[in-house]
């Protein structure tokens, strides 16, 4: 094929809010050295600030809630994320695909109300909204697919 053997990706850079263009061969994963995925755990949020800590090298990375973007309504204290990093600095954010966080606040469910099959509002205890079938009440634990803010399922 004429040109397929490049794939040219498009990267934020988090710091600077530039796009970073790479152009990758295809079926190299991650053509230079400065270009590395590490797993982090969340620790905790402070002064508008959220820490991560690198599992290999207990390293701190504080993130500010802009560089994470939507990734931070998912944030819960001790998850595993992968954070791809260019040269050093944050790019890009992967939260595992599904999270199980525990609803905060939710208005009690209404008889009847099954018909509209919309689900209702609930707040996590992370922040993020999202809707739930009715039955779900306030202190649930819920599967949530982190990509599309969806609920899955109530937790045992």
């Amino acid at each position: 094929g004429r040109g397929g053997a490049n794939v040219k990706t498009k990267m934020k850079n988090l710091k600077t809010g530039g796009v970073v263009e790479e152009t990758l061969r295809s079926g190299e994963k991650f053509p230079t050295p400065e270009l590395e995925e590490k797993k982090m755990q969340f620790l905790y949020m402070q002064d508008g600030l959220y820490y991560f800590m690198d599992q290999e090298t207990f390293e701190q990375l504080p993130l500010s809630s802009e560089q994470l973007g939507d990734a931070k309504l998912f944030l819960k204290e001790n998850i595993e994320v992968k954070i791809l990093t260019y040269k050093g600095t944050p790019l890009n954010v992967e939260l595992p695909m599904f999270i199980e966080l525990v609803i905060a606040q939710t208005d009690p469910g209404y008889k009847g109300d099954t018909a509209s099959g919309g689900g209702k509002p609930a707040t996590l205890e992370t922040g993020a909204v999202v809707r739930v079938p009715f039955h779900i009440n306030e202190g649930d634990t819920i599967k949530v697919d982190t990509r599309t803010s969806e609920y899955i399922e109530r937790v045992k």
